[in-house]
């Protein structure tokens, strides 16, 4: 797998972490465009290499197959400002599978690997460039960019992470419940926190930022103002 921008270790990164539905996503874009950084959202990454499985036909059980898999195919990264990334597969395009349910789940699986996580660490170093980059994952600053100028820890209540899943799902004209997705957010924190390789913990001295009452733009002006102290 490749991405588009070039290593350059020089250039400073900030670090987002945090669990799934805490906003790092929109943090990390926003921060990325106020700064004129490059932005990294490594859960596109193990998406692509979800798709790129999907498409082998790969054994998902296995981390043999799925490195197999790897190898197989090449992914291409393209930021689109707010609109997220856009991400191909070859000359295939694949940014409409890259949020479906099916490949949220089998990213999930494959990255609790430890060997396809090794394989995808190069991946995400690679997005390191001048002027600077902002990282949003779950390891960025324990795991891939642990000398990252400034590392963040982003979180919110279960039950607010509920409700901005549930607006999000009923835009797409999904419906759900609130009782089913409280245990799905709950289940997926379990396992990030819990797995043996690269668990979801917060980095030593990351700033630790609550966004339950918080605005987009109230987070963003914490980090910026962090960001200039270490930067």
């Amino acid at each position: 797998m490749t991405s588009t921008p070039s290593n350059n270790p020089a250039a400073p990164v900030i670090t987002i972490d945090g669990p799934s539905g805490a906003g790092k996503g929109t943090v990390a874009q926003s921060l990325a465009d106020q700064l004129g950084f490059h932005l990294l959202d490594s859960g596109a990454v193990y998406r692509a290499a979800a798709i790129i499985a999907l498409k082998a036909s790969a054994d998902i059980s296995s981390e043999t197959s799925v490195l197999a898999a790897l190898d197989t195919f090449q992914a291409t990264f393209h930021p689109q400002g707010t609109d997220g990334v856009r991400v191909k597969i070859g000359d295939e395009d694949v940014t409409g599978e890259l949020r479906t349910q099916q490949t949220a789940e089998i990213a999930s699986q494959i990255a609790v690997m430890q060997a396809v996580r090794a394989a995808l660490l190069d991946e995400q170093r690679s997005f390191r460039q001048s002027p600077g980059l902002v990282a949003d994952g779950r390891d960025m600053g324990t795991v891939v960019f642990p000398d990252a100028q400034l590392k963040v820890f982003l979180t919110a209540s279960v039950q607010e992470r509920a409700e901005r899943r549930a607006k999000q799902l009923k835009q797409k004209g999904i419906e759900t419940t609130m009782r089913t997705l409280v245990a799905e957010i709950e289940s997926r924190d379990q396992r990030d926190s819990t797995r043996e390789h690269a668990p979801l913990v917060a980095a030593e001295g990351a700033l630790y930022i609550d966004s339950s009452s918080l605005s987009i733009d109230q987070v963003v002006d914490q980090i910026v103002t962090a960001a200039k102290l270490v930067t």
